[in-house]
């Protein structure tokens, strides 16, 4: 699977990634990886992403930062923060272009997403074996 994007969480003094939280984006997924001794690693499936929005404080843009809100259909993590990352506008657009992709692949609506379906694949075999 090949990343398209990946960054660290940066502290806000001065925008350094001194943290131990890791963002990957993929064509299928975003991963979240958080810890230094226990870990503890997200996915969720792009095309569960129902909304994106920027948000930029003014300590954020004096070092050039911003966060990116996420809402999902994802059970376990319904809602989520891309936090102080850099280029933020940039991530926020390959995120959503990402996203429709997903989308279209999957053939997925937007009612499908807010009625809470579970995973789409098996939708996938269906329609290969004719069921």
């Amino acid at each position: 699977m090949e990343t398209l994007w990946s960054e660290r969480k940066r502290i806000l003094f001065l925008g350094l990634p001194w943290t131990f939280t890791k963002y990957t984006l993929t064509e299928e997924k975003l991963l979240i990886r958080t810890g230094l001794f226990s870990i503890k690693e997200e996915d969720i499936q792009l095309y569960r992403i129902t909304d994106l929005t920027l948000r930029s404080s003014f300590l954020q843009r004096i070092f050039g930062l911003g966060t990116i809100h996420c809402c999902s259909g994802d059970k376990t993590t319904p809602e989520f923060n891309i936090e102080n990352i850099k280029n933020v506008s940039k991530v926020k657009e390959l995120l959503s272009k990402q996203i429709e992709e997903r989308r279209d692949k999957k053939r997925i609506t937007g009612r499908e997403i807010l009625s809470g379906m579970d995973d789409h694949d098996d939708d996938d075999d269906e329609l290969e074996h004719g069921i």
